[in-house]
C-alpha cells in the first residue's frame, strides 16, 4: 500500500494545476558540463523544455585521461554568463519572466559548484526570485517526471561517474538506499578500463564501442558480491582483473583490447542484471500494490548493453523500465531546472515559502539521510 506522505506527494502536483504555470532557470556545473536551462510546469500539469544548452568540456581534459577540478572550474567561468543569456534567448524570456531560479548546490566537484551556485545566487539577487538549491542526485532520481510523468513511489538505479545507487523514491526529498557500491563507482570504473587501454576519455563510449567486436567469454573476469546477499556493488576488484588480466596478455594487440572490453562490459552486465533482481524483489516487498516501475538515470545508462539487460530483468519482475533519453541521463540543467520546479510545488502545497539564497556548496550530498553511511564519512559528509 502506498504511504499517505507518497501520496500526498502525487496529490501536490495534482493539486497545483489549478494555478499558474512556474518556469525556472536551471543551472548545472558539478563536473565537467556546463549546462543551463529553460522549464516550465504548466498549469494543467504539461511539462516543457523550453531551452537546454549544453557546453560539454570533454576536449579539455582529453590530454589527462580524466576530469581535472581546476580546469573544470575555470571553464565554468568562462562560460556560464553566456550560456545563460544563450538558454533565455532560445526560450525566448527575459528574467522578469522566471519565476525562481534553480542550481547544483552538490554534489561534485567543489570549484565548479561554487561557480554555478554563485552566479544563479546574484541572479535570483539581482531579479529578486527565488533560489532553489537542488542536490545534483535529485535532478538524476526526478528526470522519469518530467520525461514520463511517474508516479511516487519507483525504483531508481543511479549509475554515473560518480554514484551507482539503487533508491526508492517515495517523494520530493523522500529517498531510502537499498544498495550501493562499496567502492568505485561504475562509470569510474568504465574510464579507468578505458585509460589502462588507452582508449581515450570519456572512457565509457570507447568501452563500449571496442567490446563491439570482442569476445566476452576469452578472459576470466570475476563478477563481484554476486555471492553476497542484498543490492550492494562492489567493482574495484573487477577493475583489478581487467589490469591484471591486461599485464599478462600484453603488448596487446586490438582484439585483446577488443577482447579485455567484452569481458569487462559482460561482468557488469552479470553484476548490474543480478542486483537489479534484488532491489526489485525488495521493491516489491515493500510496496507490494504498485506496479513496479525501475527507473536508470546517469550517464551510464546510454550503455546499451546494460538497458537491455535491465529490460529483460524489468519484464521477468513485472516492472516496466524507463530510461530518460540519453542527453537526459547525462549530466544537463533541465533536470535541475526541474527538479527545482518539484521543489517549488511540494513547498507550495505545504504552504512554505522556499528560497535557499543562504545555501553552502557541498562536495558531498547523499540523497539518502537516514541510512548509515556505507564509506566518506569524513569532514567532507558522506558519500553514499
Amino acid at each position: 500500500m502506498i504511504s499517505p506522505d507518497t501520496a500526498s506527494a502525487n496529490a501536490a502536483e495534482t493539486n497545483f494545476r489549478s494555478g499558474g504555470a512556474i518556469t525556472v532557470l536551471g543551472i548545472e556545473t558539478s563536473c565537467d558540463e556546463t549546462a543551463a536551462a529553460l522549464v516550465r510546469l504548466r498549469a494543467d500539469g504539461g511539462r516543457d523544455i523550453l531551452s537546454d544548452i549544453i557546453r560539454s568540456q570533454t576536449a579539455d581534459h582529453a590530454a589527462f585521461g580524466g576530469v581535472v577540478p581546476e580546469i573544470a572550474a575555470r571553464a565554468h567561468i568562462r562560460i556560464l554568463d553566456r550560456l545563460v543569456a544563450a538558454a533565455l534567448a532560445e526560450a525566448g524570456l527575459g528574467f522578469a519572466d522566471l519565476d525562481a531560479i534553480a542550481a547544483t548546490a552538490g554534489p561534485g566537484l567543489i570549484g565548479g559548484v561554487i561557480v554555478g551556485l554563485t552566479t544563479a545566487k546574484a541572479i535570483a539577487l539581482a531579479c529578486d526570485r527565488p533560489l532553489v538549491a537542488v542536490n545534483h542526485l535529485e535532478g538524476h532520481a526526478l528526470t522519469a517526471r518530467l520525461t514520463d510523468d511517474v508516479a511516487f513511489p519507483y525504483l531508481l538505479l543511479l549509475v554515473s561517474g560518480g554514484h551507482t545507487q539503487f533508491l526508492l523514491v517515495e517523494g520530493v526529498g523522500r529517498y531510502r538506499r537499498l544498495g550501493s557500491t562499496i567502492d568505485d563507482a561504475l562509470g569510474e570504473a568504465f574510464d579507468k578500463t578505458a585509460k589502462l587501454l588507452q582508449l581515450g576519455f570519456p572512457g565509457g563510449p570507447a568501452v563500449e564501442r571496442a567490446a563491439r567486436g570482442g569476445d566476452p567469454r576469452r578472459f576470466s573476469l570475476p563478477r563481484p558480491m554476486l555471492d553476497r546477499p542484498g543490492a550492494d556493488l562492489s567493482f574495484a576488484g573487477l577493475k583489478t582483473a581487467v589490469r591484471t588480466a591486461a599485464h599478462a596478455a600484453a603488448p596487446l594487440a586490438p582484439a585483446d583490447i577488443a577482447d579485455l572490453c567484452a569481458g569487462f562490459q559482460a561482468a557488469v552486465t552479470d553484476v548490474i542484471g543480478e542486483k537489479s533482481r534484488r532491489a526489485l524483489a525488495l521493491f516489491a516487498a515493500e510496496y507490494p500494490q504498485v506496479d513496479p516501475v525501475l527507473v536508470v538515470a546517469g550517464g551510464v545508462a546510454a550503455n546499451t548493453a546494460i538497458r537491455a539487460r535491465l529490460d529483460e530483468e524489468a519484464r521477468r519482475a513485472g516492472a516496466r523500465l524507463i530510461a530518460p533519453p540519453a542527453r537526459l541521463c547525462t549530466d544537463n540543467a533541465a533536470m535541475i531546472a526541474w527538479a527545482g520546479i518539484e521543489r517549488l510545488v511540494a513547498a507550495r502545497a505545504a504552504g512554505v515559502v522556499l528560497d535557499d539564497r543562504d545555501a553552502s556548496a557541498r562536495p558531498r550530498w547523499p540523497l539518502d539521510t537516514q541510512t548509515a553511511s556505507l564509506f566518506g564519512s569524513g569532514r567532507k559528509g558522506a558519500k553514499a
